[in-house]
C-alpha cells in the first residue's frame, strides 16, 4: 500500500503551502520555464509522490501561485461592495485594496503574468472566468454610481475599470520595497486617481 504523503513537514507548514512557497521563490529566480518538478520538490523537502498528491502538475502550481491571491482579493471585494456605506466610499476602499494586495503578491503576481501562456488551454480559460468575475463586481460598483447621478457617465465603466487595473497589472514592473512609496501611499494615490476620473 502507497504511504499517504505528509500533511505537514516538520515544523508544522502544511505541505501544499510549503510546494507554493518554493514554487513562488523559483519561478520568480529563474522562470516557470527553467524550473524542473525536481528542483520544487528538493526545495520543498518533499517527494514528488507529494507534490503529485496534492497538485498534480507544474501546471496546477502555477495556477494556484495566482489563484490564491485572487481568491483572498475577490473576498475582499466581496466584503467591500456588499457593505453599508456610499457607493463612493465602496469603490474608493476596493480600489485601494486591490492595489495593496498585488503589492503585498507582487511576486506570484509578477510570475503570473510572465508565464501565464505556459498554462493549459483549460486552465488559462478558468483563470480567465475569475478574473473576469472580480473585474465584472468592480465595474458593478462604478455602475451602480453612475445610475445613482455620484459618478460621471461621460466614460463607459468597462473604459473605467480597464483603466483602474492597467495600473495595477503594471505595478510588477516598477514598484520596488525600498522605494519612496510605501503599498498604502500607492493605493491612496491610484484610488484617488479612479474617483476624480469618474467625478461628474
Amino acid at each position: 500500500m502507497a504511504a499517504v504523503p505528509r500533511t505537514t513537514d516538520g515544523d508544522g507548514t502544511p505541505v501544499p503551502q510549503r510546494l507554493l512557497a518554493a514554487a513562488t521563490r523559483l519561478f520568480a529566480q529563474q522562470g516557470y520555464d527553467r524550473t524542473s518538478v525536481q528542483e520544487i520538490v528538493e526545495a520543498a523537502g518533499v517527494t514528488k509522490g507529494a507534490l503529485y498528491h496534492y497538485f498534480g502538475s507544474k501546471d496546477d502550481l502555477l495556477h494556484e501561485v495566482y489563484a490564491r491571491v485572487l481568491r483572498v482579493q475577490q473576498e475582499r471585494l466581496d466584503a467591500f461592495a456588499d457593505a453599508d456605506e456610499p457607493v463612493e466610499k465602496r469603490l474608493r476602499a476596493a480600489a485601494a485594496d486591490v492595489v495593496v494586495t498585488t503589492i503585498e503578491n507582487l511576486d506570484d503576481a509578477m510570475i503570473f503574468f510572465r508565464s501565464m501562456h505556459h498554462l493549459s488551454p483549460e486552465k488559462n480559460k478558468q483563470v480567465r472566468a475569475e478574473r473576469r468575475r472580480y473585474h465584472e463586481r468592480f465595474r458593478a460598483l462604478v455602475e451602480e454610481g453612475q445610475r445613482e447621478g455620484v459618478f460621471s457617465t461621460a466614460t463607459p465603466a468597462d473604459l473605467v475599470v480597464d483603466y483602474h487595473f492597467g495600473s495595477v497589472h503594471h505595478l510588477s514592473t516598477w514598484y520596488r520595497p525600498d522605494g519612496p512609496l510605501g503599498p498604502q501611499e500607492v493605493a491612496d494615490h491610484l484610488a484617488d486617481l479612479l474617483l476624480r476620473a469618474l467625478r461628474p
